[in-house]
């Protein structure tokens, strides 16, 4: 049976004939130098000083800790009512994320209740 197609011609030539192997380690190590320098030492707005919070509303430091949890839980049960009504007037994806959101937010409830049972009051 004869071939449709002839064979390809047989190229003597490769392409690492054309480059000795010492000018590719060159280029192998000058392009993992570069991809090092990325990710190990970043541009400067990532290695700059972290933003300091702002100072306008400051929680007052004589509130004890009681306190501070106390308001923490009722902040956190407001915000679960907020979402689970909000969830309500939603429907698809956009019901389930805002689901998600209020699981999250009822697990932190749980965990400050936790911490505000386990609370000692001063004596």
């Amino acid at each position: 049976m004869d071939k449709l197609i002839p064979d390809p011609p047989i190229d003597t030539t490769t392409p690492r004939d054309e480059v000795t192997p010492t000018e590719a380690l060159i280029k192998d190590r000058e392009a993992i130098k570069r991809a090092l320098d990325y990710y190990l030492d970043p541009p400067e707005p990532y290695t700059a000083k972290p933003r300091r919070p702002s100072t306008m509303f400051m929680v007052a430091p004589d509130i004890d800790s009681e306190s501070l949890l106390a308001h923490a839980c009722e902040s956190l049960a407001s915000a679960s009512v907020m979402s689970s009504d909000f969830a309500t007037s939603l429907e698809g994806p956009q019901r389930h994320t805002v689901l998600a959101i209020q699981q999250v937010i009822m697990l932190a409830e749980l965990a400050v209740n936790r911490v505000l049972d386990r609370v000692e009051l001063p004596a």
